[in-house]
């Protein structure tokens, strides 16, 4: 039986309308970032954690931009499973997504410690010792980079199924370029190179779930035995 894709089935409107709130996620996050970074005196986005605008009596902005960023990539992650399964990557595929979300919730509840001279009158290098909450923020943000990292080559494995080499080349140079600028041994530019990584992955999501709005093709040997062998569609 030779593996073509059948034609791709819009979602429903429901579906459809989670499956937007990860496109409007990754611009909602930077817009209001680019905001403050221009308007917030004393914060330079060329040297300052993107994080140290949580701090201070405007860091409520922040906190609820990670927050409500994360909330809707957590919405979104609800539409892709119901549009990814059943299928490979159909389970991990959205929970990786999902993860990216609540990472980012995670660090808009815990902020960060006070430094490299932000907010004004902070100590001018790295805090002395790291506070609890401090250590969760990092736990959050590590959370969302590592699982939409992951994330990226698990839909690749689902795309590569579907013989769509450009969405296979699309998520690996997404990976590899996050890598790229998130690893890079220049530390006086780390701040940017991390906002930068992050608004790669952002924009990944937004074209991913823009497409899923459209439908994904199914592979139509796998529907034709998910259809007649019991059990297959389950544990997919």
């Amino acid at each position: 039986m030779t593996q073509q894709s059948a034609s791709p089935a819009a979602p429903s409107t429901e579906t459809a309308r989670l499956l937007a709130c990860g496109v409007v996620a990754g611009p909602l996050f930077i817009a209001v970032l680019m905001i403050q970074a221009f308007a917030r005196e004393g914060f330079d986005l060329s040297r300052h954690p993107l994080s140290l605008l949580s701090l201070g009596d405007l860091g409520w902005i922040q906190i609820a931009n990670f927050i409500v960023t994360g909330g809707l990539f957590v919405v979104c992650a609800v539409g892709m499973r119901r549009v990814l399964r059943p299928g490979r990557s159909g389970t991990w595929a959205p929970r990786l997504v999902g993860a990216f979300g609540v990472g980012l919730m995670l660090a808009g509840v815990f902020t960060t410690d006070a430094g490299a001279g932000f907010p004004p009158g902070a100590p001018a290098g790295a805090p002395e010792q790291i506070s609890w909450h401090g250590i969760l923020h990092e736990v959050g943000f590590g959370l969302a980079f590592l699982g939409m990292i992951v994330g990226c080559l698990v839909f690749a494995r689902r795309f590569a199924a579907l013989k769509r080499r450009s969405w296979v080349g699309v998520c690996v140079a997404t990976t590899t370029a996050v890598l790229v600028f998130a690893s890079w041994p220049d530390t006086d530019s780390v701040s940017l190179r991390l906002v930068i990584a992050s608004a790669i992955l952002f924009g990944f999501v937004a074209v991913l779930a823009a497409r899923l709005m459209r439908g994904l093709p199914v592979a139509a040997e796998t529907s034709a035995v998910a259809g007649h062998v019991p059990g297959l569609r389950r544990a997919a």
